[in-house]
């Protein structure tokens, strides 16, 4: 036997995603692989793709055709070989092996098969498989912190969302599982723990017959790690009983996101999301309520097939009224076997693009607003970038979320990973600028 081949792994894609990729890189480096950064380097790269919507499937064909043109061998992993396994094998004759969203756990034996010549085919069409704590994995993000996920596939089936289709069905860990991925993350000195599934607030309801949030929430109170935030919380889901266990538990962050998509009723029907149509207005006020120190992050959908100008108006009065602190607004992506494919009325590019840029102008005062209010206050950042060249350095605090948030930008000294007081002196639309708070004794 000569020398392992070496492999690198180009992500595209979700965190739930990454956590694959993070797992694949894990067992292949377990197995006695040498793992290279750089692509044109490696004997194979696996590429870990996504196909939500036409934007990312043409980023993910993007990649693989140029890795191509290079010669790359190329295993397909993710959601586009789960999607597309055929037409990938057809078109693109570098490619070695397809592993679906349910196979990747198997990559080291899929890479053996392709050393001996063979053109492997991995995808379960139902994909069942959740990794737990015991499948290595090999973190890609920051080290102060890991995304940990609680649970794979919805059982949800929104007329615009592919999901379903590419991850399967909802399959939760065990409450005792997850803690114990946390511990092992915490001794790793994560500093902070992102908990993600497609939707966090169904988490336990396959496993247990009920939701148990917040029982997990309250289990990882006692994990010594100081930040734990929640992504993907619908806001039905946020019982009286989450909201209790968030604000008893003093490392989950009082952070929500929540994925409402639309305000008016019509359209949420439309979405198939009819169970969401007359709460949000009350469910808000609710959380506000309960939570007046939460940080509220919401994406929407414009231009959903049938969106009126009154349908329009609706959201952006209700974005006016609500303040969230974040929000995200993408246009409506036609896909071709979700139901909302289908509909009449689809709405041209430029309606939707036009809704977009008003609503993000809507929101964009909104946010700088709620950034100005934090212009003397102490927080707590976490480091996570130098910038080598000027020595600043680049941070969150409990506000921004890990990629789709702010920065807090950083005179002064601290570790990296490190969670260190901030005195914010300034801000703009999206981002915060501080001092260092007192240094730490030596």
């Amino acid at each position: 036997m000569g020398n392992k081949p070496t492999v690198a792994i180009s992500h595209l894609g979700c965190e739930k995603n990454r956590i694959d990729s993070e797992h694949m890189l894990g067992l292949l480096v377990d197995a006695g692989y040498a793992v290279d950064a750089n692509e044109e380097l490696a004997d194979y790269v696996i590429v870990n793709t996504c196909s939500f919507i036409q934007d990312a499937r043409q980023e993910s064909v993007r990649t693989l055709v140029e890795l191509a043109e290079a010669n790359k061998k190329i295993i397909i992993s993710g959601c586009l070989a789960q999607h597309y396994q055929e037409q990938l094998l057809e078109e693109i004759p570098e490619a070695v092996a397809v592993v679906g969203t349910g196979d990747y756990q198997n990559i080291v034996d899929i890479v053996q098969r392709v050393e001996q010549g063979e053109r492997v085919k991995a995808i379960s069409a139902q994909p069942t498989f959740i990794a737990d704590e015991s499948l290595p994995r090999y973190r890609t993000t920051t080290e102060g912190v890991a995304y940990l996920r609680v649970a794979e596939g919805c059982d949800y089936r929104c007329a615009f969302c592919i999901i379903p289709h590419l991850r399967g069905n909802q399959r939760s860990r065990s409450i005792e599982s997850i803690v114990a991925e946390a511990r092992q993350l915490a001794a790793q000195g994560v500093q902070e723990l992102v908990l993600i599934s497609q939707i966090t607030t169904n988490y336990g309801l396959d496993l247990y017959g009920e939701p148990k949030l917040a029982e997990l929430l309250q289990s990882l109170g006692d994990v010594d790690v100081p930040w734990i935030r929640i992504h993907y919380a619908y806001p039905t889901g946020l019982t009286p009983k989450v909201l209790a266990a968030i604000q008893s538990t003093p490392n989950v962050l009082p952070y929500l996101d929540l994925p409402l998509q639309h305000s008016h009723p019509e359209v949420l029907k439309a979405m198939n999301r009819p169970w969401q149509g007359q709460v949000n207005d009350a469910i808000i006020e609710r959380i506000k309520t309960a939570m007046p120190e939460a940080i509220l992050r919401t994406t929407f959908i414009v231009g959903f097939p049938g969106e009126t100008d009154a349908h329009f108006e609706h959201l952006l009065e209700f974005v006016a009224r609500h303040e969230f602190d974040h929000v995200g607004v993408f246009t409506f992506s036609p896909e071709e076997e979700t139901p909302a494919y289908h509909l009449p009325n689809q709405l041209p590019q430029s309606v939707m693009d036009e809704r977009r840029d008003r609503l993000m102008a809507l929101q964009q005062p909104i946010a700088a607003h709620k950034n100005q209010a934090c212009i003397g206050q102490t927080v707590e950042v976490l480091i996570e970038q130098e910038n080598p060249e000027t020595g600043e350095l680049i941070g969150r605090s409990a506000r921004f979320a890990p990629e789709v948030d702010g920065l807090v930008y950083v005179k002064g000294e601290a570790p990296l990973g490190a969670l260190v007081p901030v005195t914010i002196t300034a801000a703009d639309v999206y981002d915060l600028y501080g001092l260092v708070a007192d240094p730490e004794p030596v």
